[in-house]
């Protein structure tokens, strides 16, 4: 039952997105880089949402909570506020100057060299750094969550590379093949699944936890647990305090104002208007993100009583504990999703770089 719902919530994201496309005319730059800038509110906050959480955020940030607690939902909080930021000041001076890629927004304000070097530094940074964490952290949820390795009688290291193939040819045919349009469209398909299993989990967590009441759940890990719910960090914390109000603002400026993966979807939106209500519409709906990236965290350390050796693996375990077998098809699909939502965005921004400021620019 579970492989049923999980191919077919898959099968049913792959056929909107392929219709979706059918009207888009991708024979142009904006048709295939920007969706033909006719992205709406709704599908822009969807994909935003999508290409920023994947399993190296569900994965890796519940792994922190699991062992510092809920301060690292700072990440979540101060993305909201950056959004609106970007959607005031930022969104409509790329608008305006009808730009592809934010390094052609540099281009005009210093010489084409410049714009060349930044495409250059955001395609290693996407080569080298996200891309390989997308996949990795994505065959972790998946072959811990389903125990791979008994399930295909092979190894541990085995069953990641199962995991990081199947991923990366499925999430190449979507960027390569459906452009902006396709990638965009079932993002945002899959950021509603991801929302709701998402809450599942912190919901069944703390059922597991209660006998069956979520608010004796609550009590028993606050009560038993209160110091996992101190959100100020200390000096050796992975988020100082006094970080929230300097670097960390800077960092969360960076990545949802200039970030192409992430600007991208805001770029191809159908005018202005559009483009600021999908960032405040994702902006709204990151307020929610602790509830999914860092609360599991903490609920696993109560039921594993601290005891997982390798803390990226609370959350997959957590899932494959308290998530009725009935479900765990459809969340597989949803977080199959928004694996592929984050590898897909990646490459399909590295392409624009890449094809825009450097291969029409000088080959």
């Amino acid at each position: 039952m579970g492989l049923i719902s999980f191919f077919g919530f898959t099968l049913l994201v792959a056929g909107i997105a392929w219709w979706s496309t059918k009207s888009t005319d991708e024979s142009s730059a904006d048709g295939y880089f920007l969706a033909g800038r006719s992205l709406t509110a709704g599908v822009i906050a969807g994909s935003l949402l999508l290409t920023n959480l994947s399993t190296e955020q569900i994965v890796g940030l519940n792994g922190q909570a699991y062992t510092e607690g809920i301060l690292v939902m700072a990440w979540e909080t101060l993305a909201a506020m950056a959004m609106v930021v970007t959607a005031i000041f930022l969104l409509p001076r790329y608008l305006k100057g009808g730009i592809t890629t934010v390094p052609q927004f540099l281009e005009r304000r210093y010489d084409t060299f410049t714009k060349s070097l930044t495409s250059a530094l955001f395609l290693s940074g996407y080569v080298v750094v996200l891309l390989p964490i997308v996949l990795y952290s994505g065959a972790v949820a998946f072959s811990a969550m389903f125990n791979l390795p008994e399930l295909l009688g092979v190894s541990k290291t085995t069953s990641l590379w199962i995991c990081v193939w199947g991923i990366g040819i499925i999430g190449s045919i979507y960027a390569v093949f459906g452009g902006l349009k396709a990638v965009a469209v079932s993002d945002t398909i899959n950021a509603i699944g991801l929302l709701i299993g998402g809450l599942m989990i912190p919901i069944f967590g703390l059922m597991y936890i209660g006998d069956g009441s979520m608010s004796e759940g609550i009590s028993i890990l606050v009560r038993t647990n209160p110091e996992k719910f101190n959100s100020i960090g200390g000096e050796t914390a992975s988020v100082p305090f006094a970080t929230i109000f300097t670097g960390m603002m800077l960092v969360q400026l960076f990545y949802w104002g200039t970030n192409q993966a992430i600007i991208q979807r805001a770029l191809g939106a159908k005018n202005l208007e559009e483009g600021q209500k999908g960032l405040l519409l994702a902006s709204f709906l990151k307020i929610l993100g602790p509830l999914i990236v860092v609360l599991p965290g903490v609920i696993a350390w109560h039921i594993f009583e601290g005891q997982l050796e390798v803390a990226d693996e609370a959350y997959p375990k957590l899932v494959a504990k308290v998530l009725p077998a009935s479900l765990v098809g459809f969340f597989a699909a949803v977080l199959f999703g928004a694996i592929l939502s984050s590898f897909n965005s990646a490459l399909n921004s590295s392409v624009t770089l890449f094809g825009v400021d450097i291969y029409k620019e000088y080959l």
